[in-house]
């Protein structure tokens, strides 16, 4: 059993399940599977996260979290979150602090797009210290660029980090914490540049929304984000790196039936020609498990 999705008949024979029950698991929404051929596909990886999350003890006594979006503002995931009914609350105030809160049991999952600096790496579980989480899974949800955001026309000719020194230009900036911080300190790092030789604006924008929006009103000259956020405030985008936008949780809350909404919803061609339609995305590889402790 190699294959990535199993039949029917295939995930009775691995769960030692008769397939009338596997049927049965699949109506009452409790097994993970895809109808996309027209004949149910079940997911190997995630039926093996479906097991795990039944295990007997400690874990399983464990409360659900609230049903809370936390991390990094995303704006495909914030309207899935909307249009899959999921009934999440959005908590977004950076990808730190979306690792916080799922620590503290305030969040039932977080977006997340923290570059390790000396891995080159996305998201690494120790290196966001959450290595000794038993019960962590991180899936992917897309691939986003990142790069300048730039007003119409790009009037001080900025095409690299270190242009932005050069030309003492105004630099809109994300709050620590943030992925895109933590991407601008590696760039600048790379590119030879100190940040005290540079001019920051005088206080942190929020979100890739926020940030946009301070260029687009002439208060900043440039600013490191996604290219979505580009597009939503008509700038002008350089792209520099490509990222993984991840979503991390528990093991047992991607059964929760908010959860599962947000999934299933992320499967349908609807949310597809969403996703075709903004800039610097790649969501082929939506749903993989990139970790599974």
């Amino acid at each position: 059993m190699s294959n990535s999705y199993l039949t029917t008949a295939e995930v009775a024979d691995y769960l030692r399940l008769k397939e009338r029950k596997v049927y049965d698991l699949v109506r009452q929404g409790h097994l993970p599977c895809s109808r996309a051929t027209g004949k149910l596909l079940f997911p190997r990886q995630h039926i093996d996260i479906w097991v795990l999350s039944h295990l007997e003890g400690d874990q399983a006594q464990r409360q659900a979290p609230p049903a809370v979006l936390a991390g990094s503002q995303d704006p495909l995931l914030e309207w899935a979150v909307r249009e899959s009914g999921s009934d999440l609350a959005s908590l977004c105030h950076g990808s730190g602090d979306g690792v916080r809160r799922l620590l503290e049991g305030k969040a039932m999952l977080a977006g997340i797009h923290l570059l390790d600096a000396s891995s080159g790496r996305y998201n690494e579980p120790a290196a966001l210290g959450l290595g000794g989480v038993r019960d962590l899974i991180v899936l992917h949800w897309a691939s986003r660029r990142q790069g300048l955001l730039l007003a119409p026309g790009n009037p001080l000719n900025l095409r690299s980090v270190g242009d932005i020194a050069k030309q003492g230009a105004m630099l809109a900036h994300r709050q620590p914490g943030a992925g895109a911080a933590q991407l601008l300190n590696c760039l600048l790092q790379q590119a030879d540049v100190a940040p005290e030789a540079l001019r920051w604006t005088a206080h942190p924008a929020l979100s890739e929304d926020d940030l946009a929006l301070v260029i687009a009103q002439g208060d900043a000259d440039v600013g490191l984000g996604m290219e979505a956020a580009a597009q939503r405030q008509q700038l002008d985008f350089i792209p520099l790196v490509k990222e993984s936008f991840d979503v991390v949780m528990h093991r047992r809350s991607y059964f929760e039936p908010a959860v599962q909404a947000l999934f299933a919803f992320a499967r349908t061609s609807r949310f597809a020609q969403r996703a075709n339609t903004i800039n610097g995305y790649d969501v082929s590889q939506l749903g993989r498990v990139l970790y599974n402790a």
